[in-house]
């Protein structure tokens, strides 16, 4: 029993050292720029470990890079669902919601990464991002109400300002 032990012990070592090399190998095509064979590489290996978020992670962003948003979306939903206590792959679906002006849903997708984890400054910089956007469409209302309330034409003018400002 305990060689049977040792067997499995050696083999999952082998597996996860194989899904690692392969991640590796997946963010090192990232870096290059050569997206395309990146996401070969990483879908490839996503099929051979299902398993493997971190794999199917580099998929969605490299969906997302190469501006395959429904693909990317499909990607981190299945991880989502798959992973629910991870926060990253709702971080990722916000973004993806935000990029497509979808503000409420990217909002909680954002909330649900914050859930997982409370510590994750990414997902909070982009919810902070998101609020600031629907403050503006708040704004932008009672302004269209009240055109000539100055304080609220410059506080709208500011959080513009804000939302284009280089990161």
């Amino acid at each position: 029993m305990l060689v049977f032990r040792l067997i499995v012990l050696s083999c999952l070592a082998v597996a996860t050292a194989a899904v690692a090399d392969e991640a590796a190998e997946v963010q090192k095509l990232i870096r290059q720029g050569d997206l395309p064979a990146a996401l070969r590489r990483a879908e490839r290996a996503g099929s051979a470990q299902p398993l493997d978020a971190p794999v199917r992670f580099q998929q969605g962003v490299v969906l997302m890079d190469l501006r395959r948003d429904a693909d990317a979306l499909a990607v981190f939903q299945r991880l989502s669902e798959d992973f629910p206590d991870l926060a990253d792959p709702f971080n990722n679906i916000g973004l993806l919601y935000a990029r497509a002006g979808r503000l409420e849903p990217a909002r909680a997708a954002l909330e649900q990464a914050l859930r997982n984890d409370p510590a994750h400054a990414v997902a909070r910089a982009n919810l902070g991002e998101i609020y600031l956007r629907l403050a503006i469409q708040s704004w932008e209302a009672a302004a269209s109400a009240v055109p000539g309330d100055k304080g609220l034409q410059r506080r709208l003018q500011l959080a513009r300002e804000l939302t284009q400002a280089p990161r």
